[in-house]
């Protein structure tokens, strides 16, 4: 459908017709304007700053000659041929085609609870369509919350045809992007080299961003785009658009940029090999989109998403994360009683406050003594744990610390009692033998099924209620689909499985959130390969990434801090060489870019030195007294690392300005290498901070330790770091990092 259209710089304008209503919802800074009239499709007419009653009262005159297709929600067949659709399906009959008009409309106030359990307010838009031909209905939700600057749109699909209908995309409404100088970021990666920073120029053509894992979606491309408006991205300037699809399974997002003025944005689960049979009075809600306008550029975009997820998506979004000490490197397999206890005290000794038992404690009959066998079995290994459970919480709670422990629960090996007992439960093609994954023998268990289901909700049951002093859980998942099949679903569904699957694990999620709403879990995939909105209401934090190479991480945490807050990024200290890359980097640059995130520690504390520990005492100590700040505080993102100046800077401020926490990094190191001053931002401009240096290994303090400076000259001037630190001559290396606590007085 083509359509006579005006624009204006950053506002879209659709005219009016006779009979059409504009629709605006707004957030507290940003309106959304769409166009309805009964027999008609919806039609987008504004997103951006919010608008006065004149500026919307004056929306629509028509004084441009482009022309584009603005249709909202563009079903395939009766009328858009040529367009990308949101909706086709195969009617009942065999007919390809379809067409949504509108029915009619309704909004309402929304006073409900969030899916991580929290109270929220908002206003929701319900467009109501319906083919004139066919039975087939859709509703387009459109939700604008009253406190944070965040829109969730989705839709529903149902049909009242005799005989089932076939959905063969399902995508949420479309996001049109007037075509001005937009830059494109997303992030790219893989196992050990998560959220890698892309920016390029949207050109003619398709942008295509998908993900085909099956369990996991975020490893290699992640569901988060960034569209600046105005040119390539700037922090703190510029307008941005900034969207991410709330989902856990594979999907497909498109940017398609035809001869019209408009680049088209939409998202949604991915069709390939997904065909969908939706049967009479049935419902297919698709997973929701959530989209935040900036006029602060990425900077503001990303202190949007914060917001929205500290309240209403993060478990526990509004509390401090716990300092912990995790198992995994410092001791992989090699479980034992004494060694778990004496890791507690040595992390209790450091100022931590809560210990984490990795993979390898459980298996009888196949004990877990590498990663080839007993996933399923989660009976304690009474060889490495002769006193189980009940000794380990007896020993954490002589250290002083909590007690937290590791499950893969949706895998089990082909080496396992589970296999042995249920080879229905696991996905596997019809007539094929299974592909199996790390080890050799790991296979991923059929969600779709409810038996499947119930037994992963039981292993999380038995262990919070045999056990209530479990305080956390690691949920682990180092497999993808391998191959396509449900012993479970019919023949015919067979294309239903990456669909059932993460609906059957969203289903697993939520029971366990309604019976255990206080237990801590870390949402963990091979890494970073489940960092996504759809699972993290029912998680706390996520593992970044196994790679806990500090040079690495910066640039890992720095692409994830777009769309996700410091407080969900589990930051570690770890031994060096490193365990991925091999690198050694010196134990203060380590303990530095792990207090910019969810501090933590992921080594071997009876291997450390007592001056290293005692550095780490300090950095846990140090942490304690910005840790607010840092889980809780605005994100300003100051010089990246991509940039060829070899240095990384970032801060966090507190919601009052009274506080902020500035990290400066220096990433390789070059004879005669002049750094250019970082500006600080975020800061009030008249109000005096005073400066004191965190985690401090030199023999001198800074030059500027103790002394008050103005928001002002902070965020003109900054301050000049040095590249060294004053150490002595058998101490020196080639890193170097600050941080820096800026106190209001």
């Amino acid at each position: 459908m083509k359509t006579f259209l005006h624009i204006l710089p950053f506002g879209l304008l659709f005219p009016i017709a006779a009979a059409a209503e504009k629709v605006e919802l707004r957030t507290p800074a940003t309106s959304f304007v769409i166009e309805l009239a009964k027999g008609a499709e919806p039609m987008f007419v504004y997103y951006g700053p919010s608008l006065t009653a004149t500026d919307a009262a004056n929306l629509g005159v028509p004084t441009d000659a482009n022309w584009s297709h603005l249709s909202l929600y563009p079903a395939y067949g009766a009328t858009h041929m040529q367009d990308e659709p949101c909706l086709a399906m195969r009617h009942a009959d065999g007919n390809l085609s379809t067409q949504m008009l509108i029915d009619r409309w309704e909004r309402r106030s929304v006073s409900d609870t969030a899916p991580n359990g929290e109270p929220r307010q908002g206003e929701e838009l319900t467009v109501y369509l319906s083919d004139p031909l066919y039975p087939v209905h859709v509703e387009l939700h459109y939700l604008a919350y009253a406190d944070v600057d965040m829109m969730e749109y989705w839709t529903v699909i149902r049909h009242d045809e005799r005989r089932n209908v076939t959905l063969t995309q399902y995508a949420n409404p479309v996001l049109p992007i007037h075509r001005d100088n937009v830059y494109c970021t997303h992030f790219t990666g893989s196992w050990a080299a998560e959220a890698q920073l892309s920016e390029h120029a949207l050109e003619p053509g398709t942008l295509l961003i998908q993900d085909k894992d099956g369990t996991r979606n975020s490893g290699m491309r992640r569901n988060e785009m960034l569209f600046a408006l105005d040119g390539p991205a700037r922090e703190n300037e510029g307008h941005v658009i900034a969207t991410a699809l709330l989902y856990s399974g594979n999907y497909r997002i498109l940017v398609d940029t035809d001869n019209t003025d408009y680049h088209y944005y939409m998202a949604g689960p991915s069709p390939d090999n997904a065909e969908y049979h939706l049967r009479r009075g049935e419902t297919f809600t698709t997973p929701r989109s959530a989209v935040t306008y900036s006029t602060h550029g990425t900077n503001g975009a990303s202190q949007n998403f914060h917001r929205w997820a500290r309240r209403y998506q993060l478990r526990h979004g509004n509390a401090e994360r716990m300092i912990l000490l995790n198992s995994w490197e410092g001791v992989y397999f090699n479980i034992n009683q004494e060694g778990m206890a004496q890791m507690m005290r040595d992390i209790k000794s450091m100022g931590g406050e809560l210990f984490v038992m990795d993979d390898g404690w459980f298996g009888t009959k196949y004990p877990r003594l590498t990663d080839n066998c007993a996933l399923g079995d989660w009976e304690v290994d009474t060889t490495k744990l002769p006193e189980g459970i009940d000794g380990l919480l007896r020993d954490a709670r002589e250290a002083g610390v909590k007690f937290g422990i590791w499950i893969e629960p949706e895998m089990t090996n082909t080496v396992s009692e589970l296999y042995e007992k249920h080879p229905e439960w696991v996905i596997k093609a019809p007539g094929r033998e299974p592909v199996t994954g790390r080890g050799g023998t790991q296979l991923v268990l059929d969600l779709a099924n409810p038996a499947v289901q119930d037994y992963v909700f039981s292993i999380v049951d038995r262990l919070l209620s045999q056990w209530p002093d479990i305080a956390y859980i690691k949920w682990d998942a180092n497999a993808p689909m391998m191959n396509h099949g449900s012993q479970y679903l019919s023949a015919d569904d067979q294309s239903h499985l990456n669909i059932a699957y993460h609906r059957g694990l969203i289903d697993v999620c939520q029971r366990i959130r309604a019976k255990y709403p206080d237990v801590i879990i870390q949402d963990c995939a091979s890494g970073g390969s489940r960092v996504n909105y759809g699972l993290l209401p029912f998680f706390d934090e996520f593992w970044v990434s196994d790679n806990t190479d500090a040079l690495q991480r910066i640039y890992m945490q720095w692409g994830t801090s777009y769309f996700y807050p410091a407080i969900a990024m589990a930051s570690h200290i770890s031994a060096v060489p490193n365990h991925a890359v091999f690198r050694t980097t010196s134990l203060k640059f380590r303990c530095d870019v792990a207090m910019s995130g969810r501090l933590g520690m992921e080594i071997q504390p009876k291997n450390m030195s007592d001056e290293e520990k005692d550095l780490c005492r300090q950095a846990i100590n140090d942490y304690k007294l910005v840790r607010k700040t840092v889980q809780h505080g605005d994100l300003y993102r100051l010089n990246t690392p991509y940039d060829a100046d070899r240095q990384a800077a970032l801060m966090y401020v507190s919601a009052q300005k009274d506080e902020a926490v500035f990290f400066w990094y220096k990433l390789e190191t070059m004879k005669n290498h002049h750094f250019p001053i970082v500006r600080m931002a975020g800061l009030k401009p008249d109000a005096m901070y005073t400066v004191t240096e965190l985690n401090r290994i030199d023999k001198s303090p800074l030059s500027f330790e103790g002394q008050t400076f103005s928001g002002a000259y902070l965020m003109n001037h900054g301050l000049l770091l040095p590249a060294d630190h004053d150490v002595e001559w058998n101490r020196r290396n080639d890193w170097a990092s600050r941080v820096l606590r800026l106190q209001a007085r």
